[in-house]
C-alpha cells in the first residue's frame, strides 16, 4: 500500500502593491517625486507597507508602477556609493538603515501603462501572481504595525478560503468616500461575510456604514473577474466591481456548483490607521508617529505642548 501525504496549500507569499497614481492632492511636492516616497517622519510611506507585506510572511513584493515612479525602484535598490561613504566614516547606524530597505524583500516591478483604475492596477499582477491567494496593499493607508490586519485577513484566507477585504466603520456621513459592504455576522467578532458591495455609494444607499480600506487578499480567481469587468464609476475598472461579482456568484451558486472563487469575508479593523492620501491626514500621522518615537517623541511633545497652547 503506498501512503500519499496530504499536502496543505501554501501560505500566501505574494503581495501587489499599486503604486501608479498621480499624487495630484499633494501637487507641486508631487510633480517629479512619487507620493508614495514623501516621508512619514524619517521613511518614505512606501517603505512601511511593504514592511507590513513582509511582517505579514510575504517575502515577494511585486509593485505596480508608472511615469516618473523610477525612485521607488532606486529606493528598494543598492546605493553603493551612500554605503561606501557611510562605512568609511563609521555611521553603522545610518548604514544600517540605508540598507534596510534594500534587503526587506524580493522586489519586482511592472508598469501598469494608461492609468485604467485599481482593478487594471491588480489585474497587470496577473503573470507574476499566477494561481495562487495574493495580498493587494494600498500605499494611501498605512497600519500600525502594533495592529496586525494583514496577518489576520491572511489566516482567515486560509481557513476560510475564497477573498478576504478590510473593512473599518465609518459614520454615515464618510461613507459615500469608499467602497461599502454589505455583510452578515459570523462566529468570530471580527469577522463577517460579505453580501455585497457598492463603490462610493450616497448615504442614503449604503448597505451599512463598513467601509474598505486598502487592504484585499484575493483568490486568484479575481483575475478573470477583472478581464471580463466594464469600467464603472469615473470610467476605471474598479475592484469592488468584481468583488461584488465574486461574491454574488458564489452565493448564487448551488451547493457543490459554480463555487469558482470561493466566498468573500470582511475583517473588520479597530486599529491604528493613517490615511497619507489626504493632506491632513498626511500631517496628523507624521505628529502621531513622532509623538510615539523614543528618540523623537518626548522633546517632540514638549514642543508640542507648548505650542498647543501659545496658539489657543
Amino acid at each position: 500500500m503506498v501512503l500519499r501525504m496530504t499536502q496543505s496549500p501554501p501560505r500566501i507569499s505574494k503581495a501587489v502593491i499599486p503604486a501608479a497614481g498621480l499624487g495630484t492632492r499633494f501637487l507641486p511636492a508631487t510633480k517629479a517625486t512619487p507620493k508614495e516616497m514623501l516621508p512619514v517622519v524619517d521613511k518614505p510611506a512606501i517603505q512601511y507597507v511593504v514592511e507590513e507585506a513582509v511582517a505579514a510572511g510575504l517575502s515577494d513584493v511585486l509593485m505596480i508602477t508608472g511615469r516618473n515612479k523610477r525612485p521607488l525602484e532606486d529606493h528598494f535598490d543598492r546605493n553603493y556609493e551612500l554605503e561606501e561613504a557611510l562605512a568609511r566614516k563609521g555611521d553603522e547606524e545610518r548604514l544600517s538603515k540605508v540598507q534596510e530597505s534594500s534587503d526587506l524583500a524580493t522586489m519586482h516591478y511592472v508598469r501598469q501603462g494608461a492609468p485604467r483604475g485599481l482593478g487594471h492596477a491588480v489585474l497587470c499582477a496577473a503573470p507574476h501572481v499566477g494561481d495562487q491567494p495574493f495580498a493587494v496593499l494600498l500605499g494611501d493607508d498605512l497600519i500600525d504595525p502594533r495592529d496586525p490586519l494583514l496577518s489576520r485577513m491572511v489566516d482567515i484566507q486560509e481557513r476560510e478560503g475564497g477573498s478576504v477585504i478590510a473593512l473599518m466603520e465609518v459614520e454615515p456621513e464618510q461613507i459615500h468616500l469608499y467602497g461599502c459592504a454589505a455583510v452578515e455576522a459570523t462566529a468570530d467578532s471580527d469577522v463577517v461575510k460579505v453580501t455585497d458591495l457598492v463603490e462610493k455609494p450616497e448615504r442614503d444607499e449604503a448597505p451599512s456604514n463598513y467601509a474598505i480600506i486598502g487592504r484585499y487578499v484575493l483568490d486568484p480567481a479575481i483575475f478573470d473577474i477583472l478581464r471580463e469587468t466594464e469600467p464603472g464609476r469615473g470610467g476605471e475598472i474598479q475592484l469592488t466591481d468584481a468583488l461584488q461579482k465574486l461574491a454574488k456568484t458564489y452565493q448564487s451558486a448551488p451547493s457543490g456548483e459554480g463555487k469558482i472563487g470561493g466566498p468573500v469575508h470582511g475583517v473588520v479593523f479597530k486599529g491604528r490607521r493613517y490615511d497619507t492620501g489626504d493632506r491632513g491626514d498626511y500631517l496628523r500621522a507624521i505628529v502621531r508617529l513622532a509623538c510615539e518615537r523614543e528618540d523623537l517623541g518626548p522633546d517632540f511633545r514638549t514642543w508640542l505642548r507648548s505650542y498647543v497652547s501659545e496658539e489657543m
